[in-house]
């Protein structure tokens, strides 16, 4: 997916906030499911983040077209594992890997086939 750096992504210095780099990942996911004409909240369940690794490598300042990038790590029943970059150009600004864990209601549950299916099919050829 590819997104521009507009004022309010930036800080007085017109660098990207830190915080940011996470919004831009989050965007980049709920628009893998928009893009195939899907909602990110799945029969009452949606995915949350469990846990978070990232590196911030180069700094991304205003009006930089970028573009993140993202790999399917691991499928697990109530969670999948997924490594996401965010690019200028062919350079590497920030990379994070990220469990996400789906829920109803609060508690960890299975994912459904269908999505199992869908994010397999995604990840199968290439990253998004």
């Amino acid at each position: 997916m590819k997104m521009r750096v507009y004022y309010d992504d930036t800080d007085a210095g017109g660098v990207v906030y830190h915080s940011n780099y996470l919004k831009f990942c989050e965007r980049a996911r709920s628009e893998i499911f928009f893009a195939h004409g899907k909602s990110p909240a799945i029969d009452g369940g949606h995915f949350v983040v469990r846990h978070i690794e990232a590196d911030f490598m180069k700094p991304a300042k205003l009006g930089d077209l970028l573009e993140v990038r993202g790999q399917l790590l691991e499928l697990k029943n109530a969670s999948l594992t997924l490594a996401q970059s965010v690019w200028k150009d062919e350079v590497k600004l920030f990379s994070m890997t990220s469990i996400l864990a789906f829920v109803k209601d609060g508690k960890p549950t299975r994912i459904d086939d269908e999505t199992k299916t869908f994010f397999s099919s995604l990840f199968e050829e290439k990253p998004y």
